[in-house]
């Protein structure tokens, strides 16, 4: 089975979407089944290169970033010129992978349904996706052994749709957060926006300033 692993954050690198297809694809390798292609999707074009590849691949799974409750601009400008690619009726299954900064994978549904209402008019197969909450949080934690610290349960929804994936079967779209108290969660962003803001010269208090 051939499948396609598609980062579509905007991020060129340090993105949680690679983060979680890193680990997507260390369950993926694990069966001698699979030969996997890794395809970037940083701007509002598809390359051709990327297009040969995608024609070459029976699988494909979409990560990237909640955006506006949706999924990025330049990844929407992918799809549609995806739509308009002659797929000579390949029956492609898709998959989706949506981390957002909310602690709540729950609100990565409207995005997931955004790509498997693309499928359908598309004639490829939903196969089903996750939403993942805490999505900021991703690039900094440490590795651990599989099933342990605070991106177990994202680790254990990947493993699930890992065997999906083997199996061209289809999955209802899971839900999942960090394993990591959502109170500490906001502090950590809340601490991350402030330096952001002093290390541009501006003051937290300046915020509400309205501007004329």
């Amino acid at each position: 089975m051939r499948i396609a692993l598609i980062n579509g954050s905007p991020k060129v690198s340090n993105s949680a979407s690679g983060v979680l297809l890193t680990d997507l694809k260390s369950f993926l390798i694990t069966s001698s089944k699979t030969e996997i292609k890794e395809i970037n999707l940083h701007n509002t074009v598809v390359s051709k290169e990327a297009l040969e590849d995608l024609k070459n691949t029976d699988v494909w799974i979409f990560a990237c970033p909640l955006y506006v409750d949706g999924i990025p601009a330049h990844l929407l400008s992918c799809l549609v010129q995806l739509e308009e690619t002659d797929w000579q009726d390949r029956q492609v299954q898709i998959y989706g992978v949506v981390n957002c900064g909310f602690y709540e994978g729950i609100q990565a549904e409207f995005a997931l349904n955004i790509l498997q209402n693309w499928c359908t008019k598309t004639g490829f197969t939903w196969g089903g996706g996750i939403g993942v909450g805490g999505g900021g949080a991703l690039q900094q934690m440490p590795t651990m052994k599989n099933g342990h610290g605070p991106k177990a349960p994202v680790e254990k929804a990947l493993g699930t749709m890992t065997d999906k994936i083997i199996q061209r079967e289809t999955q209802k779209n899971n839900y999942v957060s960090i394993a990591f108290p959502r109170f500490l969660y906001k502090m950590a962003a809340q601490m991350g926006w402030r330096q952001e803001i002093k290390a541009n010269g501006g003051k937290t208090k300046e915020l509400g300033n309205q501007l004329e």
